[in-house]
């Protein structure tokens, strides 16, 4: 883990959809960030944490609304990204800014070496950038990359891979994260490919097995809105990096260290996530420890989408920790 601290010299003037630098624009555009923004209802002394670097946009237009008295902290598990958030945040002169090199599930071991104990806004964006697809980890089916799909940059032998898993796995098992995480109709039909193919020849890239993929589904599927290995790959990469158990980890850490009144905002890009986010904050509400902010998420604008074609799966869901009064 690593913690950088920032203390900066001047801001220039912000830029629409979460762009404030050229070096920013080339690999990731923020998604519903002024949306986001708005909900959260952020207060220049607020503490605040960025469970998801990323690019550093949001992080930034965060920022730029903290005092003096501010606190921003952002975590994200990919060390390029804080690096590339690191060099988004340099010119901030306030808040204090800590930087973090960890898995947003473990953020409430993240907050106690800071000596934090309590946050007033979380934000986690699901989404993940161009960045990762340029990696050279094997996010891409469009590349010629390792499998490795692990958002750590240097995986141990013991680490869990993508290639492990088509190469390794039971076909009833590669078949079932396929359908459960990926919902591909073809699961059963990829996953015995899959173990076919394996046994004449391992794959070993990321391209191979996209292209292997595209010809075990039927013809008329492999030309449609989008490539016929999309939803496996999405598939494996919450697998490999138990997106899910992190997630789930990341917000009971985040509700249990938010204080009364404060806000946590969940961006997701799929179906499998919205349900979970939904899900936790339907529960809280029901318990009466904490009420939405809005019935139903927040989608993207047309000219977002338009502008972004990416934004067009994402949702915005906003929920505030209140106290029992019963």
């Amino acid at each position: 883990m690593r913690t950088r601290r920032l203390k900066s010299s001047s801001d220039p003037v912000p830029r629409e959809h979460g762009n404030p630098k050229g070096e920013l624009e080339a690999g990731h555009r923020t998604v519903l960030l002024h949306e986001a923004i708005e909900q959260l209802a952020i207060q220049p002394s607020d503490v605040i944490v960025d469970a998801t670097l990323g690019g550093g946009g949001h992080a930034r237009s965060i920022a730029k609304l903290l005092g003096k008295k501010g606190v921003l902290i952002g975590i994200d598990a990919d060390e390029a990204a804080v690096l590339r958030a690191g060099e988004a945040l340099k010119d901030i002169v306030t808040p204090e800014i800590h930087l973090v090199v960890a898995n947003f599930r473990d953020i409430s071991r993240e907050l106690g070496k800071l000596g934090v104990t309590s946050v007033d806004k979380v934000l986690f964006d699901l989404g993940w950038s161009g960045y990762q697809l340029d990696s050279g980890r094997g996010f891409s089916f469009q590349k010629d990359e390792p499998l490795l799909m692990t958002y750590s940059e240097k995986p141990g032998p013991d680490d869990l891979t993508a290639g492990k898993i088509v190469n390794e796995w039971a076909e009833e098992s590669i078949a079932d994260i396929i359908f459960g995480w990926g919902e591909e109709r073809y699961s059963r039909r990829i996953a015995r490919m899959i173990v076919e193919h394996r046994a004449k020849n391992p794959f070993r890239t990321s391209h191979q097995l996209g292209d292997a993929i595209k010809e075990a589904v039927p013809p008329a599927y492999r030309y449609g809105r989008i490539h016929p290995a999309t939803r496996t790959f999405q598939a494996l990469r919450i697998a490999v990096n138990d997106e899910l158990g992190a997630l789930k980890s990341g917000l009971f850490g985040a509700w249990h260290h938010l204080a009364p009144n404060g806000r946590i905002a969940v961006i997701t890009f799929h179906s499998v996530e919205d349900r979970e986010v939904k899900r936790l904050m339907t529960a809280w509400e029901v318990a009466k420890e904490g009420k939405r902010i809005k019935r139903k998420p927040t989608l993207p604008s047309k000219d977002e989408i338009s502008a972004n074609p990416r934004a067009r799966s994402a949702k915005l869901r906003v929920i505030e920790k209140t106290i029992s009064t019963e």
